[in-house]
């Protein structure tokens, strides 16, 4: 029996563990962008996330679970990310990839959205990257597993940390 607050469908109780802080879940992350009023627009009619502006500069998005990002309005002083530094969206089915790639090239003048990669199969997963107007990048993604989440974790490590990342 776990003393988490969230639901017992949305957690994942974490093994008993040495470290010095123990808190019960990741809630957010945090992004930046240009204005919160057009990226809202954005994030709501595009992407189908639920925005709410909780601070005057800063609003909270999220999607299908207690976990948020919160977006901050910082104007021309914003870092543009690289694709490697995105935000992962998953759909249930590689139509649905095709269908949201197709959308993003259809949109991509009234949504201000920079660049749109090929779809790809890549990492064990049907997907393409496409960058914001704010530098921030996305990833559209189905996994035929499910969610991608469980494999991860439920594979364990499948390299030792002493391997060097690259060659």
């Amino acid at each position: 029996m776990s003393d988490s607050p969230l639901p017992e469908n949305c957690r994942v109780d974490p093994e008993p563990r040495d470290s010095i802080l123990k808190p019960y879940v990741l809630g957010h992350g945090t992004l930046e962008c240009f204005s919160l009023a057009e990226s809202r627009r954005f994030y709501e009619e595009f992407l189908g996330l639920e925005c709410v502006r909780h601070a005057k500069p800063a609003m909270a998005v999220r999607l299908g679970m207690r976990f948020h990002i919160v977006c901050v309005e910082v104007g021309d002083q914003i870092h543009p990310c690289n694709v490697l530094n995105h935000w992962g969206l998953d759909v249930q089915s590689k139509e649905e990839v095709d269908q949201a790639h197709a959308r993003c090239l259809q949109y991509k003048d009234k949504y201000k959205i920079r660049q749109v990669l090929d779809v790809q199969d890549m990492h064990g997963v049907y997907s393409f990257y496409f960058e914001d107007l704010d530098h921030n990048w996305w990833e559209i993604q189905y996994y035929e597993g499910g969610f991608t989440h469980d494999d991860y974790f439920d594979f364990g490590d499948r390299f030792d940390m002493e391997e060097a990342a690259v060659a």
